[in-house]
């Protein structure tokens, strides 16, 4: 995976673009893909509310959800298979030999 550009670089890229130079211009100058830039000014679209979407805020809460999920799902994962162990060794609570 690519390393992330600074946030201040993107901002920088942002701004270039909406003082009216061509993405592809300033793709040029700065070096980086013009997909790139055009990724950054819709996201930044999204962010002041001129465009639909998910914002950066929302965007990182909903990565740090997920994350948590997983953990959460993983942990259930490993107490479900470790009850399933301790059940075999336990009598049935009614007496019951079977």
């Amino acid at each position: 995976m690519p390393r992330p550009f600074p946030v201040e670089f993107r901002r920088r890229a942002v701004a270039l673009v909406r003082a009216g130079k061509p993405i592809t211009t300033a793709a040029a100058e700065l070096g980086v893909s013009a997909a790139a830039i055009h990724n950054w000014v819709r996201q930044d679209q999204i962010d002041r509310g001129a465009r639909p979407g998910i914002t950066t805020p929302e965007s990182i809460e909903l990565t740090k959800a997920k994350k948590r999920i997983r953990q959460l799902e993983d942990e259930v994962a490993i107490l479900k298979k470790a009850s399933k162990l301790f059940e075999e060794d336990r009598p049935h609570p009614k007496g019951f030999t079977r």
